[in-house]
């Protein structure tokens, strides 16, 4: 209702210039729209006039007709209007333009409707501030998300768990528990094999660690525990071999002559300063070049 003095200036108006909107009652006769207006009526002493609404959705013309009202919040009208829409189809878009709104407002409004719609009640009343439920209705909205996302989680990669949640039968949480333990057990699995794979690739003849954890002679997770270990020190052996390599290739213009000429003075004396391992290999490379 509006404030007792603008509802004195509303029937002075009528009082003035007679009643411009008609009076809207049901079929029933029951009160749906002018309630303010039948009110100053009454205070201005002129009769009123009444249309009956004749269509199937009286709730979506209440709430139209109240998005137009001045004495309201924005906040207000923002719901009003995002429950309009939700009776009568039309876009919030389309509405936000007509009645001059904010669609970042009416956005707002839409989130409280649909996570908080305890709350959307009391913005429309003007009994709670729309931001303030807004903040509220973000934090139900981000929780249904996350319990969908676990939801369409287990739908895709463990049907026979959702459905025993859907049955009522496993609780969210535990079947994605136990989701987490199986894929944690096939990551497992596959990283033992790829080891299996290099090691014997690598010339290994040790028995593969997927043999010994199936006859149980180490655990599968030791054997993830050695495969680890494994690829770990595979990769660093790669690297460091790699920099040795390049490391021969930048001086390669300066070893490359004693290694064509092995039996010059120059190459003997070089080859006699050399260690074991390095006199070894620069046999080798005098036999390949």
């Amino acid at each position: 209702m509006l404030e007792p003095d603008e509802l004195l200036d509303l029937a002075e108006s009528i009082k003035t210039g007679g009643l411009y909107k008609e009076i809207v009652l049901d079929t029933d006769g029951v009160l749906l729209d002018g309630r303010n207006r039948l009110a100053a009526c009454k205070i201005a002493g002129v009769e009123p006039r009444f249309t009956t609404y004749t269509g199937d959705n009286p709730r979506a013309l209440i709430f139209s007709n109240n998005v137009v009202r001045q004495h309201i919040a924005k906040g207000q009208q923002a719901m009003i209007t995002a429950m309009a829409c939700s009776f009568s189809g039309h876009s919030l878009r389309g509405l936000a333009k007509t009645h001059g709104l904010s669609r970042t407002r009416l956005s707002a409004a839409n989130v409280v409707l649909q996570h908080s719609p305890h709350l959307a009640e009391q913005v429309r009343i003007g009994a709670f501030p729309l931001d303030a439920a807004y903040d509220i209705a973000r934090e139900h909205k981000a929780q249904a998300d996350a319990l969908q996302e676990k939801r369409n989680r287990l739908t895709e990669n463990a049907p026979d768990l959702a459905k025993q949640v859907a049955g009522g039968h496993l609780t969210l949480d535990n079947a994605i528990t136990t989701l987490e333990e199986r894929q944690e057990q096939t990551r497992i699995r596959k990283q033992i094999a790829e080891a299996d794979e290099l090691r014997l690739a690598d010339g290994h003849t040790t028995p593969p660690l997927t043999q010994l954890a199936e006859r149980g002679d180490i655990t599968w997770h030791q054997a993830d525990q050695q495969a680890e270990q494994y690829l770990t020190h595979r990769q660093s052996a790669i690297h460091h071999t790699q920099q040795a390599i390049e490391q021969a290739a930048q001086h390669w213009a300066t070893i490359r002559p004693p290694m064509l000429r092995p039996g010059t003075a120059f190459a003997r004396e070089v080859h006699a300063g050399l260690s074991l391992e390095a006199q070894e290999l620069a046999a080798h490379l005098s036999r390949r070049t």
